[in-house]
């Protein structure tokens, strides 16, 4: 028996995020769709995801926490594995960069670029963005910030290890100019060779000196090895190159596609194909940039509350209509945008109307009309093998159009013989049919294809939809898995007639809109103002750092309008509003479940107050009692972890993340006013 043919797919590692939001869900379900649909389709398939741990950033939201990296990465790896398990993720290797079997690789690919003259030692002295990981030319910098997410970047000047980028800059262009299928869509192909390639590349910073949590240089451990060497060279470490036990690379490198998000493409069709240049190595067969999932009107954002959280989504509508808003709504390359009213929409059109409909009405006359058997197909009309020929030929174009990255129009296609099948039904009426005896053949023919077709439609939605299909063949009384392979599409007839039917549940119920847009933007505005209390009761608490993927999915973290308003002038009046207070701190206590929050009792004139502040990281409780601080008193009460927070008391931060609380320079009273 001939091998299997191989499939490599890879999605970007993720850099761990304590909030993953619905945008970092499109990736790795279409990555999904596509490993499965390749499994169906007769494919070894070798799907790679998994997390970006090192760097800077990492290493200085460790340290605001009171935890070493690893802590910090391992609780949130935690949480992104249950993610992609409650979205029913069929990866084959999760890779994180702080395993050993991926750092000695590492080391060992470092070590070989800088023996063979491509790796040297210089200084840098650039502009750098902590949470993109990159560093900038000044003529790269938009209006002095990063080009890439508009934060702010900080000058960094120090001992650095240098890749030869330049070296291999028109073997580059070369090998994009004569493989068009390597950079997809098209518009990245274009935007690669003219915006970067062409102008000139310069040597790419591989080091740096100036934190620790990363792999060390093999020969120089005053230096770690800077993101890209390290977090690019996943795609082989996964498969054991450079190791004893290279099975998995000799069989599944080159991969077939990286799935990335379009603000990664650069590097992933720059650096790491000249990384593979300069290691010998084949470059990947395709890198494919998709666009962004964004929210109606604007971005997400965290510090918004306004971020979809798809935990909730799958809760509330089932994995399966998610995953298919996510693939039909958007042309996969294209920017798309998320918006309750639209997911309702699909699941009532696409889910309820069209496909659960289907299922609903055949197996109901099947049961009322053959006392639940399938019946025999006797002879065909017109309208019969129009029906059939459609089911035939759906599987053909279904597979072109995944071999395209055409997610949205395969279920178009799928659809369009979902749609023929219920425009089948008003054709022939049934109903009707079943009120004469005379035509109980031709009843029989009308449900058996229907009831084939529900067969077929269970194999086509597979890969896109992971639970629908099993209940679809649970009513239809499927269980022979011959009927459920890519092969059984080729014939229609493959049912056996006498199958004992059983309804079940409806699959899809419908939704009532209004309803479900109410409750939603109650929860929308729960996470809002939730965020917005934190926020404000912990200074020290927030995160000034974003995920490179939030960037990708959020845009630019303000606008010029929030920065207007954020630069704007108060009066005296408005000042005035503000009630603030000398308050004496009673006692205080750590929040449970909670690394930032202590619940402190303030003593405020003859009053008591309790107040969540988020400075756990900064004081102990011991430290605090006794201490006179200052109060907000009129802030409207929020809950923190599901305690009161009735006001807030007020901090200093610096630019380096210390933090001091405000306090008065003599003993005065509790209670009296600041003004």
């Amino acid at each position: 028996m001939a091998d299997k043919k191989t499939f490599y797919i890879t999605t970007p590692i993720y850099y761990p995020s304590d909030k993953l939001h619905i945008g970092h869900a499109y990736t790795t379900v279409a990555a999904d769709a596509m490993a499965r649909f390749k499994r169906l389709t007769g494919y070894d398939v070798m799907f790679l995801t998994g997390t970006d741990e090192h760097g800077q950033k990492i290493e200085r939201l460790a340290r605001e926490k009171g935890v070493t990296p690893k802590e910090y990465v391992d609780n949130i790896v935690a949480g992104i594995k249950e993610l992609w398990k409650l979205m029913d993720i069929s990866y084959d290797d999760f890779i994180r960069t702080s395993e050993e079997r991926h750092e000695k690789v590492v080391q060992k690919i470092f070590k070989k670029l800088y023996d063979q003259g491509d790796i040297y030692k210089g200084e840098y002295q650039g502009w750098y963005c902590t949470p993109c990981e990159s560093f900038w030319t000044e003529r790269q910098l938009v209006d002095g910030k990063c080009p890439d997410c508009g934060r702010n970047v900080e000058l960094v000047k120090e001992e650095a290890y240098f890749f030869k980028l330049s070296k291999y800059q028109q073997q580059l262009i070369e090998y994009i100019e004569a493989h068009d299928e390597f950079i997809q869509p098209p518009s990245r192909k274009n935007e690669m060779l003219n915006n970067f390639l062409r102008p000139g590349l310069e040597d790419l910073c591989v080091s740096r000196t100036s934190f620790r949590w990363g792999i060390p240089v093999p020969f120089d451990d005053k230096h770690v090895i800077y993101v890209w060497i390290d977090a690019l060279s996943n795609y082989l470490t996964a498969l054991g190159y450079m190791t004893e036990n290279d099975e998995k690379y000799r069989k599944y490198w080159p991969a077939d596609v990286h799935l990335v998000g379009k603000e990664i493409v650069r590097f992933h069709t720059i650096i790491w194909p000249i990384m593979l240049m300069a290691l010998g190595e084949p470059l990947p067969k395709q890198v494919f940039g998709h666009g962004w999932l964004v929210l109606e009107g604007g971005k997400m954002s965290k510090s918004k509350g306004n971020v979809v959280d798809p935990v909730i989504l799958v809760e509330r509508y089932g994995v399966d209509a998610v995953r298919y808003f996510l693939l039909r709504e958007v042309p996969f390359g294209a920017d798309g945008v998320f918006s309750n009213e639209a997911l309702i929409n699909r699941i009532n059109s696409d889910l309820v109307n069209d496909l659960g409909n289907l299922v609903n009405r055949t197996i109901a006359m099947v049961e009322k009309y053959f006392d639940g058997l399938i019946p025999e197909p006797g002879e065909l009309d017109d309208v019969d093998t129009e029906l059939r020929q459609l089911a035939l030929s759906t599987p053909s174009r279904v597979e072109e159009l995944m071999n395209r990255f055409e997610y949205s129009n395969a279920l178009a296609e799928i659809w369009k013989l979902i749609g023929r099948a219920n425009k089948y039904i008003d054709e022939t009426t049934p109903w009707i049919l079943a009120k004469d005896p005379s035509k109980r053949g031709r009843l029989g023919t009308v449900l058996y294809n229907l009831s084939e077709c529900l067969r077929m439609i269970s194999v086509l939605i597979s890969p896109f939809m992971t639970r629908t299909p099993e209940k679809i063949r649970q009513q239809l009384g499927v269980k022979d898995e011959s009927l459920i392979t890519w092969d059984s599409l080729a014939e229609f007839g493959k049912l056996p007639p006498g199958t004992r039917v059983q309804r079940g549940e409806v699959i899809f119920p419908r939704l009532d809109m209004e309803k479900e847009l109410k409750e939603l933007e109650e929860i929308q505005q729960k996470m809002k103002q939730a965020s917005q209390s934190e926020s404000a009761n912990c200074p020290a608490g927030q995160e000034a750092v974003q995920t490179a993927g939030d960037a990708a999915h959020q845009g630019r973290q303000e606008s010029s309008e929030e920065k207007e308003q954020a630069d704007s002038q108060i009066t005296i009046e408005d000042f005035a509003k503000l009630d603030l207070r000398v308050a004496k701190v009673i006692s205080a206590e750590r929040v449970e479940k909670s690394n930032k929050l202590l619940k402190l009792t303030l003593e405020v004139g003859k009053e008591r107050r309790q107040v969540v502040s988020g400075i756990a990281k900064y004081y102990t409780p011991e430290q605090l009692v006794g201490r006179a601080v200052i109060l907000v008193a009129n802030l409207k009460p929020a809950k923190l972890m599901g305690i009161v927070s009735e006001g807030m008391i007020l901090a200093a931060t610096d630019d380096k993340g210390n933090l001091a609380l405000l306090t008065v320079d003599q003993d005065i009273a509790s209670g009296s006013k600041i003004s």
